[in-house]
């Protein structure tokens, strides 16, 4: 196999490795757990394991708790706002209905902010919280259905206030008094959602709360098939680490996931955003998740409450993060800074979007940290492009003797291929040199594709002129036609195929380039922009100083 047929291979091994990588990552998720029987909270100490959960097996530790939305209780609207969000809570519940983000925008137009809980549209995604009595048919505690009672309806962080607190009360509820307590925090996305119980009851109680999110499985708008990302529950714990359980697996009762535990959180994951219920310290816990009723999923915690004597108070109180999947996020949980999907190669992905941080920082402009990111992963690779270009340089000179051979054996096989390995042993050539250095590369550039399609900081970030948005497709194609170019001036570069429906292959591949690139972040793009214009010159001067040699061996 000559240098081009190994090149061509390169190129399409490397498409479609991409796009299996893709798929691979929304459809088959990798989970690291076996599947056991799980043991009822209700009658034995929570310990960590795995459960694998269908539809007759879904968790179920009350009557009247963890169920879906009622969508027949509107109740009234009560709106907070702070400096980065507006929520709408309702009376019905006490759920967190409505949240929208004051410093992250829309997917489609950046003039309007972005919305992550809602209600509307056919699209459901909300917080809801409760509190339940296993083993008791008369609950006699305020879950999402039980209406509150709130001081004001309009709620806002004053300047110099550094926290907001809403207090609900729970009507019509016989076994204590409960108040629903939120706490939003200035400069942040976390909310702390709780219960204050006073049990006015001649009897103890011994109650649990349940924190769960509700959502449809309608993907987020402004992704693209081409380029998918993943939506659906996730669960992590210490032990077991990350999970994602995909919507599907829900569906067919083939969900894996840590059940029982002393640590960890459970969430959902978007492109660029996720809600997470954050337990904190060593509490016995349990994650579950349900399948779908009326096409919305349930996924949440429940904790015990310690038991509560007559005349007697408890609270418990869960910190919600509700925001954008930043890089820093394990500083607000353990295993939360998951949540930024590098795939596979996150070994090397995040370095490299550390480095690209840091210039950035630099720079203050992340078009520009990216364009001197590839300068220094070019320097760093130098020596290998260097052998590479050389291997090609000389394929390219010896490509006339090469045509000669061809035509002197003819349909010998054997010895066509015996001469080529003479020649190419006389002129110190390996002919797949060109190709190693190349496979070497590919890992870091799917690595900075995923680092630049899961890094929320580039969403929307600017470069120059018309490219607005580095995390986006280029509006008008340019970077890819100008991508598309330098690709074909490369290919001048190399050695010609001799063989012409190779040479055919070889001119139609920078056109299926650009169509792809057409669909891939502007970010991206621009890398191989700037990688394609170094590779040229380096490419260039390798070249011109082989041809010469010759020359100036003849002068002497």
């Amino acid at each position: 196999m000559d240098l081009q047929r190994l090149f061509l291979f390169l190129i399409f091994s490397l498409s479609v490795f991409m796009l299996w990588d893709g798929w691979e990552r929304t459809q088959h998720p990798v989970v690291q757990a076996a599947s056991v029987t799980a043991t009822p909270a209700a009658s034995a100490p929570i310990a960590t394991t795995t459960t694998e959960t269908s539809s007759s097996a879904a968790v179920n530790p009350g009557a009247n708790a963890v169920v879906t939305l009622q969508q027949h209780l509107p109740g009234q609207k009560i709106t907070v706002q702070t400096d980065w969000m507006v929520a709408e809570l309702s009376t019905v519940g006490g759920d967190l209905r409505h949240l929208k983000f004051l410093r992250q925008f829309d997917a489609k137009d950046r003039n309007k902010p972005f919305v992550l809980f809602q209600e509307q549209e056919g699209r459901t995604y909300i917080a809801q919280t409760g509190l339940f009595q296993t083993g008791l048919q008369s609950n006699g505690l305020p879950t999402h259905n039980t209406i509150f009672t709130a001081q004001a309806n309009e709620y806002r962080l004053t300047e110099g206030q550094d926290t907001l607190e809403v207090r609900l009360l729970a009507t019509d509820i016989t076994a204590a008094k409960v108040t629903k307590v939120y706490v939003f925090h200035r400069g942040s996305y976390l909310i702390d959602v709780g219960y204050e119980i006073e049990n006015n009851s001649n009897n103890p109680l011994s109650p649990s709360a349940y924190f769960q999110l509700v959502r449809d499985k309608t993907p987020p708008e402004g992704g693209t098939k081409f380029v998918p990302t993943y939506t659906g529950p996730a669960v992590y714990t210490e032990e077991e680490k990350f999970h994602k359980v995909e919507f599907s697996d829900i569906e067919k009762g083939k969900a894996k996931y840590p059940q029982f535990a002393e640590n960890g959180w459970v969430g959902m994951l978007q492109h660029y955003f996720v809600a997470a219920w954050l337990p904190q310290g060593k509490v016995k816990r349990e994650f579950y998740i349900k399948p779908p009723e009326n096409n919305l999923f349930s996924v949440g915690v429940i904790l015990p409450v310690n038991t509560i004597a007559p005349g007697q108070s408890a609270k418990v109180s869960v910190p919600l993060y509700a925001g954008p999947t930043e890089s820093a996020l394990d500083k607000v949980a353990p295993g939360l800074g998951l949540t930024v999907d590098y795939g596979w190669l996150t070994i090397i992905a995040a370095p490299l979007f550390w480095l690209l941080t840091f210039l950035q920082g630099w720079v203050h402009n992340w078009g520009i940290a990216i364009i001197l990111l590839t300068v220094l992963i070019k320097l760093a690779f130098f020596p290998l492009s260097a052998a590479s270009y050389r291997s090609m340089a000389k394929m390219k000179v010896v490509a006339p003797k090469l045509e000669k051979i061809k035509q002197q054996y003819g349909e010998d096989k054997e010895r066509l291929h015996k001469a080529m390995m003479e020649l190419y042993q006389t002129e110190k050539i390996n002919p797949v040199g060109g190709c190693l250095p190349m496979l070497i590369q590919i890992p870091v550039f799917i690595s900075l594709y995923w680092a630049i399609l899961a890094s929320v900081e580039l969403r929307y970030a600017p470069f120059f002129g018309w490219i607005t948005d580095l995390s986006a497709p280029d509006p008008y194609y340019l970077l890819p036609l100008i991508m598309g170019t330098s690709m074909i001036i490369q290919s001048k570069l190399n050695p010609a195929p001799p063989d012409p429906i190779q040479a055919k292959v070889m001119q139609i591949m920078p056109i299926i380039f650009s169509i792809v690139f057409f669909f891939f972040p502007a970010g991206l793009v621009l890398y191989s922009v700037v990688n394609n214009i170094l590779s040229i010159a380096q490419q260039w001067f390798i070249t011109r100083r082989l041809n010469a040699e010759p020359k100036g061996a003849a002068k002497a």
